[in-house]
Parts: C-alpha cells; structure tokens; sequence
C-alpha cells in the first residue's frame, strides 16, 4: 500500500512524497525526472517493501516545484544545491535508525542530476547508487562541448527555459508533455501510458509545471545558442565530479535525447561502477520494463 504524505524540512521547504513499508526499516529513496512525479516510482515502492525483496522503507518525493511540495518563486532556488540540501534533509529524518544513511539511492533523469551531486559532495548518505538513464555531469558536459549529436538531441533544454514554456507546455490538453513521454524520447507506442496514467500525469501537469521548467532554467548545461553560451562557459573541476559509491547505472539504449555516448568514459568518475544496457528499451524504461529494472536493482543491492 502507497502512504502519501507532506514532510516539512528544517530549512523551510516541505516535500510531498509517496512510501510503502514500515519506518525503522533500511531506507531505499527514488527521485524522479521531467515532466514525471513521484508516483512513477509506485510499482517499486511496493516491490522492495515487501519482505520477500529485502523488506526495505521505501521513499519517494516530489522534488521542489512538483506537485505538491514546496515551488519558491525565486528561480536561484532551483540550483542543484538547493536540491541536494532537500534530500539529504529527507534523508536525516527517514532513516535516523541507520545512522542518517539509505541503503540505496535511486533516481531518474532530473533526479538523477540531484543524485550525481549528493554521491560528491555527501557521499556518507547512502551505501549504493543506482542511476537510471540520467547522464553524469562530467560525461554530459563532454559530449554538449564536443558532440554535435548530443547537442541537437538536447535541443528541447532550450525551449523548456522558454519564459513561456508553461504556457505553451499546457496547450492542446499539455500535447508538448505527451510527446515528451512518446516520440520525444524514442518510446513512440508507449503502451505504459494507459488511461490511468495519463490522469495521473495531468493531476501533476495541472498542479503547476513551473518548478520544473525552472530545474532546466537554473541549469547551464545545456545547448549553446546566440544568446546564451549554455554549457559551452562552464568548466567542473573534477573534484565536483568524482563518484567513490558502489555506483549501478541502467541504461535504456533506445534513448533518443541521451545515447549511450554518455556511458563512454563514466569509469573515470566513478568507481566502483556497474553498468546494464538494455537494448529494447527506452529513456522511459521504469514504465517499459519494471520487472527488469527491480531485478537488476535487486541483483545489485546484494552484491555488496
């Protein structure tokens, strides 16, 4: 069963967020991406709470300016910072019978940026990482600088900073965002995208898509263009960019806006590093393939 609730942090901020499974119980958090929301992650919530698949406290929140948590107006807010201060604060009050410390840590896409970012800078906040199809920093800002292809395939980054994004995100009953869910991302029949979702989607949509447009906002990493040099002006010393956590990365190749260039050279960040390609899969494979990726997660939480 999925346990809905509004958790305020000490720093003024309050996450909604969805769980399944007792509390004292080793902690496993997921964060999402965009356009997506927390319930994305509903079908392993209850998977890994169950005691047959270790048992675990599974948590999953909307980051700030998703549904219900909390969307500052100040576009600042949404750097990659504030971000990391939102979970490791969640974290702190999660799992405080494991020492402040999550059995694993698994995110998608935008979440996946936030989790890149807690494995540097707090590292002591989670045992093990599993990335799901969200590109390293370091590998992504190689390929925006050097690789045309990568460039062209980001493009969208630059329409989502639009002022107007929002506006024009929402038209035609939000057509852009299910285009995002379908032939934007290489899923196309996208047959995960039942009637009950979509009305899941459009609760999220109709809450507010600002907080996220403004995660892209905040954000240089992204294609250069006449007016803004994007990722072109950004230089990441590598100390910000060093992953030294049991680290898996799933990888759905069919991924039209991040190919599988992104995985060349993530060794040199990250050590010890796993990596699963799935061939018949997309930027969209926590929906395609939620059996697979639970089992590859599984596989991986007992190695180590």
């Amino acid at each position: 069963m999925i346990e809905t609730y509004s958790q305020p942090l000490p720093h003024g901020i309050t996450l909604s967020c969805r769980a399944a499974g007792a509390r004292g119980r080793p902690v496993l958090m997921f964060l999402h991406g965009f356009p997506e929301a927390a319930f994305v992650w509903d079908f392993l919530l209850v998977h890994f709470s169950r005691a047959e698949n270790g048992g675990y406290r599974c948590v999953a929140p909307n980051l700030r300016g998703f549904e219900r948590s909390s969307a500052p107006a100040d576009l600042s807010a949404y750097r990659p910072k504030h971000l990391v201060q939102d979970i490791a604060a969640l974290i702190a009050i999660e799992a405080p019978e494991q020492g402040g410390q999550l059995a694993a840590l698994v995110a998608h896409d935008w979440g996946g940026a936030v989790a890149w970012n807690l494995a540097n800078q707090l590292p002591d906040l989670t045992r093990q990482l599993v990335i799901i199809n969200s590109p390293h920093p370091g590998t992504f800002l190689r390929e925006l600088k050097n690789n045309p292809a990568q460039r062209a395939a980001s493009a969208y980054m630059n329409f989502l900073v639009r002022p107007d994004a929002e506006e024009l995100l929402a038209q035609d009953d939000h057509r852009r965002l299910w285009e995002f869910l379908t032939d934007q991302f290489g899923a196309h029949a996208a047959a995960w995208l039942t009637e009950d979702a979509k009305a899941q989607y459009r609760a999220v949509w109709d809450a507010g898509l600002t907080g996220g447009c403004n995660l892209y906002r905040a954000s240089p990493l992204r294609p250069p263009r006449a007016d803004d040099p994007g990722a072109a002006a950004v230089e990441l010393p590598r100390a910000m960019l060093t992953v030294k956590l049991p680290t898996l990365v799933i990888w759905g190749l069919g991924d039209i806006a991040l190919p599988p260039t992104l995985l060349e050279g993530l060794g040199d960040y990250v050590d010890p590093l796993t990596i699963k390609t799935v061939a018949d899969a997309t930027h969209w494979i926590v929906h395609e393939q939620p059996v697979l990726v639970a089992q590859l997660i599984s596989e991986f939480l007992q190695s180590s």
